[in-house]
C-alpha cells in the first residue's frame, strides 16, 4: 500500500526506506512506545526460562491504562509462526507472573515491602 503526504492540496508518494536489519525497527519502537502505542517501555531482550525453554522477549512494555504487560516481538520476513509463538509467550507471562513484575520493578526502580 502506498504512503501519501498532503501539500498544499495536492499528495506526493513518501519513498519508502525499508529497514537493513530487524534491531532497527526495535530501537525506534522502544524510543517511542508511548507515541506509538501508548505504553510504557520496560525492558528490552528480556530472557526468562519456563517449560524447559528459554524465552527471549524483544521488548517487554507495561499498559498503565489496562495494568498489564504487553510483548512487542519483531520480525522481518514473513516465513514465522506468529501465533504460536504468541501463545508461547502468553503462557510464560501467565505461569511467570512473578518474574514479570521482578523485571518491572527494578527497572523502574520500584520498591516493594516485604
Amino acid at each position: 500500500m502506498d504512503l501519501y503526504t498532503l501539500k498544499n492540496k495536492n499528495l506526493d508518494l513518501v519513498e519508502l526506506k525499508p529497514f537493513e536489519k530487524e534491531k532497527e525497527i526495535q530501537e525506534l519502537v522502544e524510543n517511542n512506545t508511548e507515541l506509538l502505542f501508548g505504553v510504557e517501555f520496560i525492558s528490552t531482550e528480556f530472557s526468562i526460562y519456563s517449560q524447559n525453554k528459554n524465552f527471549r522477549i524483544d521488548s517487554l512494555c507495561f499498559d498503565n491504562e489496562s495494568n498489564s504487560f504487553v510483548i512487542i516481538e519483531y520480525k522481518k520476513g514473513d516465513s514465522y509462526s506468529v501465533i504460536d509463538q504468541g501463545y508461547s509467550y502468553l503462557s510464560t507471562m501467565l505461569n511467570n507472573k512473578d518474574s514479570f513484575i521482578i523485571e518491572y520493578c527494578k527497572r523502574k526502580k520500584v520498591l516493594v515491602d516485604d
